[in-house]
């Protein structure tokens, strides 16, 4: 049993991502999606396909890869609110990621989003994870 499953989801993909895979199947839950379709909007991810099988379902997604370096795309995905201890920020304290260079992604009342987007939206949230 996985206590923190977006902690399991983003260690799934810089597992994979490390190790040179082609492509990553994870358990499917609604957030897992919203930040599937985040990643892939923002550039970091190829493609993803959501599965719909049995009770759960599954996420395939397929990483991104330098031509020329063959370096993966995502440099590092770092999970920033835990279980055991949240971390909200407020709209006009939305972290910044590399200057601009990464995103953090963010729950708002409005859904999951970049930290660019909710600030755009005057929202906050529980920030995430951090990704460049």
């Amino acid at each position: 049993m996985v206590t923190d499953t977006i902690a399991d989801y983003l260690t799934r993909v810089r597992n994979a991502s490390s190790a040179g895979h082609r492509v990553v199947e994870i358990p499917a839950s609604n957030v897992k999606k919203e930040i599937t379709k985040i990643l892939f909007d923002q550039g970091y991810i190829l493609s993803y396909k959501f599965e719909e099988d049995k009770v759960q379902g599954s996420i395939k997604i397929a990483l991104k890869y330098d031509k020329v370096t063959k370096e993966p795309v995502i440099k590092k995905i770092q999970r920033i609110s835990k279980p055991g201890l949240r971390k909200y920020a407020n709209s006009g304290d939305m972290p910044r990621v590399l200057n601009g260079l990464g995103i953090a992604i963010v729950s708002t009342s409005h859904g999951v989003m970049t930290s660019k987007q909710a600030q755009r939206d005057n929202v906050g949230g529980e920030v995430l994870c951090y990704v460049y």
